[in-house]
């Protein structure tokens, strides 16, 4: 259950009994640089009990990190 979030793709996954972990990257597979680091994809360190609100917390890590790279001038939306 792959999710499309701003530019980005998002896949929960299941790590352990009913513990639902998402990562996320860029839906261009250009890599996220965060302080010069290049990421492939980002994995939001918090387990859930569904896989909902574990896409629900990576659309709040992308919202946070793309709002300091768009006030730091790193990121432009494609929308």
């Amino acid at each position: 259950m792959n999710c499309d979030y701003q530019d980005f793709e998002i896949e929960p996954f299941e790590l352990g009994r009913g513990l639902w972990h998402a990562r996320f990257g860029r839906a261009d597979k250009q890599p996220v640089v965060i302080d010069g680091v290049m990421f492939s994809t980002l994995n939001v360190g918090l387990a859930w009990p569904n896989p909902d609100a574990a896409v629900d917390d990576a659309k709040a890590a992308i919202d946070r990190l793309t709002k300091s790279m768009v006030a730091s001038g790193l990121y432009r939306s494609s929308r």
